[in-house]
């Protein structure tokens, strides 16, 4: 094929044209996100920048320029969460402490640093002896679920069934005795078993508890030995919704710190680049 100066020059001149119109349709890509940035929709001017890196990888001017202006999407981003948490905190912590009102602190200072908020019904000093539910929630929001066995002979269980009459029923993790979450011991002739499901282990039983009709007799199953049950009062579960309760406004404000801690160290990342000019 023989090349003309005429050929040539029509080919570079079509080339340029079509460069200049993608550097065009990039930049009005870019003036868009721009648009959706000044106007505080991060998460669209974040999904316009991504599609223009993917549409117009090659034009290096645009994309120098966008990269740009992703820094300040993210810091808008974090800016705007750490105004979220800043206002929400302060209201959930007051629901906390209107809800603590009805519970009680264990602790022991000499070998322990995260105590647990437990009612009063359910207080350990208050149930020697007996067998039942104890439900309670540490400082960190992790709410746990005990069955407490009292009784002349060992029935070694590691498991709890809460069934309801109309035969619907929720059970715990099988926790195998370990001396810890599950341990025993004997006491002048009676054997007490505490089994503790601690998180998501007892989690399915106390959402149970927490969504049946008040005035629903629901009967506590020990599984995973001999046969063994008992009747759970009003009260016991007035007490496990109490603690669901507190459960649920705990980890709400541990979850609300942590993300304005990320949003806080993401303004300080972008800062700092800021300041280095990359």
């Amino acid at each position: 094929m023989k090349w003309t100066l005429r050929t040539i020059v029509s080919g570079a001149a079509l080339l340029l044209a079509v460069a200049c119109g993608k550097e065009k349709e990039a930049r009005a890509e870019l003036e868009r996100a721009r648009t959706l940035y000044e106007s505080r929709q991060f998460p669209a001017a974040r999904n316009a920048i991504d599609t223009l890196r993917m549409r117009y990888p090659k034009e290096l001017g645009v994309m120098k320029e966008a990269l740009q202006l992703m820094r300040l999407v993210e810091r808008g981003e974090s800016e705007r969460n750490i105004a979220y948490c800043d206002s929400l905190i302060p209201v959930r912590e007051k629901e906390v402490e209107t809800l603590k009102a009805g519970f009680v602190l264990e602790r022991d200072a000499r070998y322990e640093e995260v105590g647990r908020y437990v009612r009063p019904e359910h207080a350990v000093e208050r149930n020697i002896g007996r067998s039942y539910l104890r439900c309670g929630v540490n400082e960190q929001g992790e709410i746990f679920l005990a069955s407490v066995y009292s009784g002349g002979a060992p029935i070694n269980h590691t498991g709890l069934k809460i069934a309801a009459p109309d035969g619907t029923y929720a059970v715990t993790a099988d926790i195998p005795y370990d001396g810890g979450a599950n341990y025993r011991f004997k006491d002048d002739g009676r054997t007490t078993e505490v089994v503790t499901y601690s998180g998501d282990k007892g989690l399915d039983a106390i959402r149970f508890v927490d969504g049946v009709a008040d005035g629903t007799r629901l009967r506590a199953e020990y599984t995973g030995g001999r046969a063994f049950a008992i009747g759970l009062t009003e009260a016991d579960c007035r007490a496990i919704r109490a603690t669901l309760r507190l459960a649920e406004a705990l980890t709400d404000i541990d979850a609300l710190k942590k993300e304005r801690q990320k949003a806080t160290r993401k303004v300080a990342y972008i800062e700092e680049r800021e300041a280095k000019g990359r």
